[in-house]
């Protein structure tokens, strides 16, 4: 195989395979803001007789009393969360994360939970047999009584914050309980039982969101949906088209679900000793997964404590692996996490060092090219020697005309007597490949990156070039690798199309992420070093040896 053909089939395998994961992701339009409403597990969902609850599987979710709207609220605030809490049901309503931008420096705190444009929220409740949040001849979710409708952690290094509500000669207390610097909360439940009989009830906690939601572009896919963990399997995507087709209802020990965007991730996280019912749900065009722990008995007199975290925040794998097991692995590097985790470990080691994250990447592709030179060098050796063989092909061509079988054998004979491997500039390509796309997704999941400045014009390694100048010098270096490298090409079409390949990827860059362009432009141009340099060396050996049969003679 020619070198030119096996680097045109690299291409198009990097092309295809970003193609194909945008054509696994939703593409739609943004959906109109609406009235949310809750709907509780069918685990826990009662029938005629309020004692009576019906088995998993065998009735739909049943949809309760809608949301609070605006007005009916608190906001929570701590260093890094912002959170609007609904006084009916206790429920997330929004969660902004106060230190990271929608925009690079505009001050606006970017927001996860949400109900404007579309709807994503954290609901969580009691429900069971006394259960508050339980369906009840139409009955509406607790409104509960709190102290004050904002609070702010300011300088402490806790806030915890109270909503209680009373029903039936049992106190229920929900709290909230953050921590500065952390995007985990514990989301909490006492109940004091001060009637005359037993109270049992079960914790349910889910996030629900719209799924017309934007998966990002062909340029750069991104994947927007549910995800869950189990002590089978750590980490498992279940997106919007599943939860429609089949409802998740497994139970495991300890577990977690989450929904996953571009950068952040949200995520209730259950107690890690309980056997937790994991489930899912789709209704309005929303899509939800929860959990449902184990039933509590409070006995009269008695007071226990039900309780779950949930995380909202930025895909920090450190951050995220000490939340729980699995979660880390929502940084999705796909089917080449064992080649994405090392050389995310060695970049954020060289950031650490060199602190611009520009530098960084200039200095990972530096080790990465260097890692790589002895498969460089075999790579343009081979099509050296397939250059300087080409003669010969050419006078086998003319000899043996459409005698393929005998063209096939006098080649292969001129290969071996030649020494020259015909796969030995595609091979190495190919092995290269797997570090490429490797590094593309540490590129593109990688939250350190977003919005880290380089230096001149690029202001966010995240976002593409304002200005395309990246785009156009790589362009521009892939044209002149083309130039240097030895054309063996025969076929006028596989020609003309290696010839258009420079302008095909500097149109194809041209929105993709500076960080991203950044790196296919180093590389090019320490490939054109490193091509410079062992065609030298390979001059130089043939000079070597032709003083040499001179000298024999």
């Amino acid at each position: 195989m020619e070198s030119q053909r096996g680097l045109l089939f690299v291409a198009l395998l990097v092309v295809t395979y970003l193609l194909f994961n945008q054509w696994q992701l939703e593409n739609a339009p943004q959906p109109q803001p609406q009235l949310e409403e809750v709907t509780v597990p069918s685990e826990v969902t009662p029938s005629a007789n309020d004692n009576e609850f019906v088995p998993a599987g065998q009735q739909d979710n049943t949809t309760i009393a809608p949301v609070a709207l605006a007005g009916d609220t608190i906001t929570i605030t701590s260093d890094v969360l912002e959170l609007v809490v609904s006084k009916q049901g206790g429920d997330i309503v929004s969660a902004k994360l106060r230190q990271f931008d929608t925009e690079q420096g505009n001050g606006i705190a970017m927001p996860i939970l949400t109900q404007t444009g579309f709807t994503f929220i954290a609901e969580s409740g009691l429900v069971g047999a006394n259960g508050p949040d339980s369906t009840r001849s139409g009955l509406p979710r607790p409104t509960y009584v709190v102290s004050a409708n904002e609070f702010d952690m300011g300088d402490n290094d806790q806030l915890a914050v109270e909503l209680n509500y009373a029903k039936d000669g049992i106190t229920y207390t929900k709290v909230f309980t953050l921590t500065k610097g952390k995007y985990d909360l514990n989301v909490s439940y006492k109940v004091a039982n001060n009637s005359q009989s037993a109270a049992s009830m079960q914790l349910f906690a889910q996030l629900k969101q719209s799924v017309n939601v934007d998966t990002g572009s062909a340029m750069m896919p991104t994947y927007r949906g549910a995800a869950y963990s189990t002590s089978e399997t750590k980490y498992e995507k279940y997106d919007f088209d599943d939860i429609e087709d089949e409802k998740l209802n497994q139970q495991t020990v300890g577990g977690w679900v989450g929904m996953l965007q571009h950068y952040f991730v949200s995520a209730w996280v259950p107690g890690q000793d309980d056997t937790n019912t994991l489930y899912t749900n789709f209704s309005n065009e929303k899509a939800t997964i929860g959990f449902l722990a184990p039933t509590i008995n409070v006995a009269p007199g008695e007071t226990q404590t039900t309780s779950a975290q949930l995380y909202v925040g930025p895909k920090n794998q450190a951050e995220l692996e000490k939340v729980a097991t699995g979660l880390e692995l929502t940084v999705d590097y796909g089917f080449l996490w064992f080649i994405s985790q090392p050389l995310f470990a060695l970049l954020l080691w060289i950031q650490s060092i060199v602190v611009n994250w520009g530098l960084a990447i200039i200095c990972i592709t530096i080790v990465v090219k260097t890692f790589l030179y002895p498969l460089t060098k075999t790579q343009y050796t081979s099509m050296a020697k397939m250059r300087k063989i080409q003669p010969k092909m050419t006078a086998l061509k003319e000899r043996y005309g459409d005698d393929r079988q005998k063209m096939s054998q006098a080649m292969m004979e001129l290969y071996k007597k030649e020494k020259v491997n015909p796969a030995g500039g595609c091979l190495p390509l190919l092995l290269q490949m797997p570090i490429f796309l490797a590094l593309y997704w540490v590129f593109m999941e990688s939250v350190e990156l977003r919005h880290a400045e380089f230096a001149l014009w690029i202001t966010d390694l995240s976002s593409q070039d304002p200005y395309y100048i990246l785009p156009i010098l790589m362009g521009a270096s892939m044209l002149l690798m083309q130039k240097l490298q030895p054309t063996v090409a025969q076929d006028p079409m596989q020609q003309k199309m290696m010839q258009w390949m420079p302008v095909f990827f500097t149109f194809f860059f041209l929105w993709f992420p500076s960080g991203l362009v950044l790196y296919w432009l180093v590389s090019n141009v320490i490939t054109i070093v490193q091509m410079l340099i062992i065609f030298r060396s390979i001059e130089k050996a043939e000079e070597k040896e032709k003083l040499t049969k001179k000298a024999s003679k």
